[in-house]
C-alpha cells in the first residue's frame, strides 16, 4: 500500500499542473474570444455545443452553465450528429465544436456539414493549426503543455482547460446581458440554491406560530408562551408596538438571578430594542444578520407591525444554511 505522503504528493502535483495550465490560458485570450462572445450575444438562435469523448462531457457541462445563466444552449454529440442529429442545428444558431486535437475523424466529418449552412462555427481546441481551428470562424485556444496523467494520455489538464474556457465564456455573457440574481432565481427555483434567491422572511414567519406577550404579563405567561410556540423566544408588546424580546436565555438568567420570581413581569426580564427584520427581505439576509449578531431569532416586522419570528432552525430546515 502506498504511503500517505506519496498519495498526497501525487494529488498536489496534479492540482499544481492543472492550476498552472489554467493560468496559462490567460495570454491565449484574444480577439477571437471577443468575437465569439459578441456573436453569441447578437445571435437570434441558441448555442449548439458539440464534442466527442471527454470533450463531449465538457460540452454538456458548458451547455448546462449557459442555460442556467441566460444563454439558451443545447448539446449535440459529434458522433450522433453525423448519423442524423445534425438537424439539431437551426439557421440562427451559433455552433461550438470542442476537440483537444481538432483532428478527430468525427470532427473532420462534422465541420464541413456545419459549414454548408450559415451558422457561425467556433472551434475550441488545443491545436491552433488543427483542421478544426483552420475551418472555424473563431478559435478558443485551450492549449495545454501536458496532461496531468503521467502517461500524458488521459484527458485531465486539457478537459480542465476546456471547462474553464467555457466558464469564462458563460460569465462574460452573463455580465454583458446584465443577468441578475433575481434572473438566476427564475432558472433555479428548486433546492437550497433557489431558496437563497427567492425565499423571503414572510414565507418563513407566516408558517410559524406568533409568540407574543404584553409587557405586563407575568413570568408564568411568558414561559407558557415560549413553550407553546416552540421558537425559543417571544416578542413583548405594548400598545401594539414591539418593546422587547424574551428568549430562553433570558429565562435562564432570570432563574439564576432571582430566588422568588412570582412578582416578576415581562418588562423586568425582557431585552429591549430587539433585532428585527422586514418581511420582504430575503431569508438569506436574516441568516447573515443572525450570524453577525450571534443570535438565533429575529422578529419579523412589516413597517412597525409585528408579524412573527424567524428562527435559525427554520433557515437550517429550509437549506439556507
Amino acid at each position: 500500500m502506498s504511503k500517505p505522503e506519496a498519495i498526497l504528493a501525487i494529488a498536489k502535483k496534479t492540482i499544481e499542473m492543472e492550476s498552472t495550465a489554467i493560468q496559462d490560458l490567460v495570454p491565449l485570450l484574444d480577439e477571437d474570444f471577443v468575437q465569439t462572445v459578441q456573436s453569441i450575444l447578437n445571435a437570434k438562435g441558441r448555442v449548439v455545443i458539440s464534442g466527442i469523448g471527454k470533450s463531449a462531457i465538457i460540452a454538456s457541462k458548458i451547455v448546462a452553465t449557459l442555460n442556467s445563466t441566460g444563454t439558451p444552449a443545447i448539446f449535440m454529440h459529434a458522433a450522433d450528429a453525423i448519423h442524423g442529429d445534425l438537424g439539431t442545428i437551426l439557421e440562427d444558431d451559433v455552433v461550438i465544436c470542442i476537440s483537444k486535437s481538432g483532428n478527430t475523424p468525427e470532427i473532420k466529418m462534422l465541420v464541413p456539414l456545419i459549414k454548408r449552412g450559415k451558422n457561425i462555427l467556433i472551434g475550441m481546441t488545443g491545436d491552433s493549426n488543427s483542421f478544426l481551428a483552420k475551418q472555424a470562424h473563431f478559435v478558443l485556444n485551450t492549449f495545454v503543455a501536458k496532461e496531468a496523467c503521467p502517461n500524458n494520455l488521459a484527458p485531465t489538464t486539457s478537459t480542465t482547460a476546456q471547462l474553464v474556457m467555457g466558464d469564462a465564456l458563460a460569465v462574460c455573457l452573463l455580465e454583458l446581458r446584465g443577468f441578475s440574481s433575481s434572473d438566476f432565481a427564475k432558472y433555479h427555483p428548486g433546492g437550497s440554491l433557489g431558496k437563497r434567491l427567492y425565499l423571503r422572511v414572510e414565507d418563513i414567519a407566516n408558517n410559524n406560530l406568533k409568540p407574543q406577550v404584553d409587557i405586563s404579563a407575568d413570568v408564568r405567561q411568558v414561559i407558557v408562551e415560549i413553550s407553546e410556540k416552540m421558537l425559543g423566544a417571544t416578542a413583548v408588546i405594548e400598545k401594539e408596538i414591539i418593546v422587547g424580546i424574551i428568549t430562553d436565555g433570558d429565562i435562564r438568567r432570570m432563574l439564576n438571578k432571582h430566588d422568588n420570581i412570582s412578582g416578576l413581569k415581562a418588562r423586568d426580564i425582557m431585552s429591549p430594542h430587539p433585532k428585527t427584520i422586514n418581511t420582504d427581505v430575503l431569508a438569506v439576509k436574516a441568516l447573515e444578520l443572525m450570524q453577525d449578531k450571534g443570535i438565533s431569532q429575529l422578529l419579523a416586522v412589516e413597517g412597525t407591525t409585528y408579524k412573527g419570528v424567524v428562527h435559525l432552525h427554520n433557515l437550517i430546515n429550509e437549506g439556507i444554511l
